[in-house]
């Protein structure tokens, strides 16, 4: 595949994301590359700088940073309704970069070779009441833990923080009050008291294949954890989160999309890719093959089907 023409590739590079000392050979590779290079100064820059990117006819618009950042920058192509023309690459740069992963991207050098030389795939992407994510929107313990995490914490224990800050919230953690429907033939509904509520897209870490979502079949591989004695959830809510696992609280479904209502009326926090809403009730549905992206070699678009309820 040729390389598409230099003035029309652009990097928003977050210089702040993870220990900060990715700039400088972003800065390089970018400009190896033809990349024109447009850094945020603060919060909610990428969106903006993705969607200028995008009106002044970038055909490939890539995200240096973290999961966070590859997150601003799809919300903002999405909102400017340029996901049509502009093809989107992410460069893992930061504390997270669990989305990178699951797109077979290793490394920053090896992100520039891929958008050279590499396949490029229509993957779907989630919208939850008009807020995009592309890995996972999560409400409860682990988004509240994601929300508490420190970027130090991130810095000095990686994912292990958030493990940590699950366990912490847990503690004085009351559980949600929710009622939640799918909007599929089947209609299921689900209500009670939950831990957490994940909804994934994307392949949130490298494990085994049943365990992981398939990111081209418009489909939302949803995990509820019940409410129960407090070291169960804690143990089911990390193993969930981190390693796929399962349990007596966890319950499973697939489903194009959601409705999450608080039936109590409180706000839930809900994690989209580690940015953080609050929302009485959340519509989720999933937009299939949205996001044209480029992919590494070890990139499975079609793994091992899911095991839900």
């Amino acid at each position: 595949m040729d390389a598409p023409p230099e003035d029309r590739r652009v990097v928003v590079l977050n210089p702040e994301s993870g220990s900060a000392d990715h700039a400088g050979t972003v800065r390089n590779l970018a400009a190896d590359h033809g990349f024109e290079v447009r850094e945020t100064a603060g919060e909610g820059d990428a969106p903006a700088l993705a969607a200028e990117a995008a009106a002044a006819g970038a055909e490939l618009v890539a995200a240096a940073g973290g999961d966070g950042t590859v997150n601003e920058v799809l919300d903002g192509l999405h909102g400017a309704g340029a996901l049509e023309e502009v093809a989107v690459g992410v460069v893992p740069a930061g504390t997270g970069n669990n989305f990178a992963s699951n797109v077979g991207i290793e490394g920053i050098e090896h992100a520039f070779e891929v958008f050279a030389d590499g396949e490029r795939r229509d993957i779907d992407l989630g919208v939850a009441d008009g807020r995009t994510f592309v890995n996972s929107c999560v409400g409860g313990i682990t988004a509240e833990a994601s929300a508490a995490t420190t970027q130090d914490a991130k810095e000095n224990f990686g994912v292990m923080a958030y493990v940590m800050n699950t366990v912490q919230e847990a503690v004085s953690y009351e559980s949600l009050s929710l009622s939640i429907e799918t909007n599929d033939a089947h209609s299921r509904t689900w209500s009670g008291d939950a831990a957490f509520v994940l909804v994934g897209n994307g392949r949130r870490f490298p494990v085994d294949a049943d365990t992981q979502a398939d990111m081209e079949d418009g489909l939302f591989e949803v995990t509820i954890v019940e409410d129960g004695p407090t070291i169960d959830v804690v143990s089911e809510a990390a193993s969930e989160r981190l390693f796929g696992g399962s349990g007596e609280h966890i319950y499973r479904l697939a489903t194009p999309g959601l409705s999450v209502r608080s039936i109590d009326d409180d706000p839930v926090s809900f994690s989209l890719d580690g940015e953080t809403i609050t929302s009485h009730e959340a519509d989720i549905e999933t937009l299939p093959g949205r996001v044209r992206m480029p992919v590494g070699e070890t990139y499975d678009p079609d793994p091992a089907p899911w095991a839900s309820e």
